[in-house]
């Protein structure tokens, strides 16, 4: 007697489930590989690059587990690439040798001003902060601060305080000298230069306008677009703020290639959340608050903190300015 092997069918609910799942992946990718902003839902989509990788990833070997070949094997190999390009941010480069001025840089979003001034002033004693950036600036935290002993520490500012969410500040241990460093956007972004012992740099406080509002986001191409190139043959520059954008966006891509480096990524802590700071299940936590230093500049560490008070988390980075 001889018997057939009958193999079960195949769900067509299953097949049509995996394919919806993978035009989906397969369009998202293409947003981050091909360096498409496009709509404010199309930039929101990409923020979340590193979790649509991990997720084309599982989805696409599950399909391979379930003999959906093709489906398996296109979001299994476009989900390769993108880890090609997500993974290395949780590893550290190498680090080239330096010789110069060390200087620490805190950013922080103080959230219109309700962040804790004392907890602020209280982490720049701590950490031995040198410069620091503030968004979202207002009179009254100005006046926070002061109460608080900020101009003990940081006795040198260049303060755009405003009310609501468009002010912006540098904070300095070393001298300063304001100046414009970007075209007028919606929202202050303080520039200054830093008189430090060694080589002078400049920095700026970015804070763009975020590319999800219901105008659009050509006021936040437009100013990521607007911050400073580095000078490879003259002044050392550094972004350090609220980019409203990850790493995966074309904004500030275009700032990496023309010779910044993110010190998040450079030290492997490129994949740590800053907003926002309550990492709960919605919104999905993203990394869109960095320190981009000048690719001359060693980075030697980057810390990553919750600000009472604020949705958005403060990076501190170390890195050496050179002597020449």
């Amino acid at each position: 007697m001889v018997t057939t092997e009958v193999k079960p069918p195949k769900s067509g609910f299953t097949t049509f489930l995996l394919v919806v799942c993978a035009m989906a992946f397969v369009a998202a990718a293409m947003l981050r590989l091909l360096g498409i902003d496009g709509t404010r839902y199309m930039i929101a989509t990409t923020s979340l690059t590193p979790y649509v990788t991990v997720a084309g990833l599982l989805i696409g070997l599950f399909a391979l587990l379930r003999r959906r070949w093709v489906v398996g094997l296109t979001m299994t190999l476009v989900a390769i690439v993108m880890v090609a390009n997500v993974a290395p941010r949780a590893f550290p480069d190498s680090r080239p040798n330096g010789v110069g001025q060390p200087v620490r840089v805190m950013t922080s979003n103080l959230l219109v001003g309700m962040a804790d001034a004392e907890a602020i002033v209280r982490e720049v004693r701590a950490r031995k902060i040198d410069i620091l950036a503030m968004q979202e600036l207002t009179p009254e935290m100005v006046r926070d601060l002061e109460r608080a002993g900020l101009d003990q520490v940081l006795p040198n500012r260049v303060f755009l305080d405003e009310p609501g969410g468009s002010g912006s500040g540098i904070a300095s241990k070393y001298p300063l000298t304001q100046r414009n460093l970007t075209p007028p956007g919606t929202l202050q972004q303080a520039g200054a230069v830093v008189d430090l012992p060694g080589k002078d740099i400049e920095v700026v406080s970015v804070h763009p306008l975020p590319p999800v509002v219901t105008a659009g986001p050509e006021a936040w191409q437009r100013e990521l677009a607007g911050l400073p190139s580095p000078d490879s043959t003259g002044a050392i520059r550094v972004l350090a703020g609220d980019f409203n954008a990850t790493l995966d966006h074309v904004g500030i891509t275009r700032l990496l290639n023309k010779g910044y480096v993110d010190a998040a990524d450079q030290v492997g802590k490129g994949l740590i959340h800053t907003w926002p700071s309550d990492s709960g299940i919605w919104p999905p936590p993203v990394t869109i608050d960095h320190v981009l230093v000048d690719q001359r500049c060693p980075v030697d560490t980057t810390d990553v903190f919750d600000v009472p008070g604020s949705d958005h988390r403060a990076v501190v980075t170390q890195f050496v300015v050179p002597k020449f």
